[in-house]
């Protein structure tokens, strides 16, 4: 894979030109876009213009690539949404994200496929490791070009689990911020009070470097050794729905931090938390439903069969129900918040396992949707494997303690490298 960092280091140091860089992505796409998929819009001709800017020298992502998920509007490339509804649609403006990479120096080459929506029915992506694979979804595209050296950096977003669980399959670093940690203002809205804009990269300091650029933040992780973290391993109430080999993975994570240092403890989640998970879908099944109003009322026929039945379902949760699942998350997160006092950072599973056979599914988000809820920071750590497939662990933090997560999955990272 293409190391953000570690190519804007090289173009800094003159070892490297942007232009050097879109020639490395162009021939990795030339070599596997056919096969894998990961783009429904490409303008590489417009990128090498872009390249050749001496102004990118100044600039913190010094011309690096960067793919788009395509709910995020580009006022330069087609936005559709994964939905024939919006064919050849044109956006007159980018997405306050979209904005803020170009402003840091980041060249916008492509737009990466998505599932319809952003929510179940797949996109043509396949997984770079095996393609008779899912690659996950609904951020399909762009972990699956990171995956497959296309791209050092990509923008995805997560509902339920669309960064962490496709960075598990994909055997990439899925960092989930904060929610609204980036600006949302521009992506096509799934769930308001879920969605959260994230970054694909290599490794942990890759995609804490490209947040840091885009948001101006002191969120960088590559200057210092990151210190021992107290980590709470957390099986929660779904562990039994885990692979064997995903709770190996888990365990054998916890296991090599520990012995590199890090104070870990079990955690048992209280039954709060197991209710908040349940409040989760009714969220986002029921703003769901209202975000796709226009879609659902004007066009439900151009709409796959699944996303139309969910939100033939959804119409019929109520707003008590719905009211009453927000007040559950509320008290979930004042839980959760007052349970991390003494620690750090969670260490849990990203995906139930491997990513699975087929391309039907985008594979299954349950252990990610509690977490989404919490609005907590989330890092898919890769590093382990299952008969050749990649397997993730989750290190999840407290809500704007973005930095502390970043730095204890690194911690992580290297422990289990």
């Amino acid at each position: 894979m293409l190391s953000a960092l570690a190519l804007a280091r090289r173009i800094e140091a003159g070892e490297l030109t942007p232009r050097a860089v879109l020639d490395m992505c162009a021939d990795a796409i030339a070599a596997r876009e056919k096969e894998v998929q990961a783009f429904i819009a490409l303008d590489l001709v417009a990128a090498r213009r872009l390249a050749d800017d001496p102004k990118l020298a100044g600039l913190p992502l010094r011309g690096l690539p960067v793919g788009v998920k395509d709910i995020f509007d580009t006022f330069d490339l087609p936005t559709e949404y994964g939905s024939p509804i919006y064919s050849g649609f044109q956006p007159r403006a980018d997405a306050a994200a979209v904005a803020l990479a170009r402003r840091a120096g980041g060249i916008v080459i492509g737009k990466t496929a998505t599932t319809e929506f952003a929510t179940m029915v797949p996109a043509a992506t396949r997984n770079p490791h095996n393609l008779d694979h899912t690659p996950g979804g609904s951020s399909s595209g762009s972990c699956a070009a990171v995956a497959a050296s296309m791209l050092p950096i990509a923008f995805g977003s997560q509902t339920a689990g669309s960064v962490i669980r496709p960075a598990a399959f994909c055997g990439v670093t899925g960092f989930k911020p904060s929610y609204r940690l980036i600006p949302t203002a521009g992506v096509k809205d799934v769930a308001p009070h879920l969605d959260t804009a994230g970054v694909f990269g290599a490794s942990v300091a890759d995609v804490a470097f490209v947040t840091a650029a885009i948001l101006d933040r002191d969120l960088r992780v590559d200057r210092s050794s990151p210190a021992a973290p107290r980590i709470a391993l957390t099986r929660t109430h779904l562990w039994p729905k885990a692979s064997t080999a995903m709770q190996h993975a888990v365990e054998t994570a916890a296991r090599a931090a520990q012995k590199a240092g890090a104070k870990v403890v079990d955690l048992t989640l209280p039954p709060i938390l197991e209710e908040a998970y349940a409040a989760q879908i009714v969220i986002q099944d029921h703003e769901t439903f209202r975000s796709r109003s226009y879609e659902y009322d004007a066009h439900r026929d151009k709409l796959g069969k699944e996303l139309r039945e969910s939100l033939d379902a959804a119409a019929a949760i109520t707003a008590d129900a719905y009211d009453a699942a927000r007040r559950t998350a509320k008290r979930a997160r004042q839980a959760l918040a007052d349970l991390m006092a003494e620690h750090d950072v969670i260490l849990t599973a990203s995906a139930p396992g491997a990513a699975p056979k087929g391309l039907s599914s985008t594979g299954n988000p349950m252990f990610n949707r509690l977490w989404t809820l919490m609005g907590t920071p989330c890092v898919n750590v890769p590093g382990l494997s299952d008969n050749g497939l990649p397997l993730g662990v989750q290190v999840v933090g407290r809500f704007g303690r973005d930095r502390a997560a970043l730095e204890a999955a690194l911690f992580v990272e290297r422990a289990i490298a």
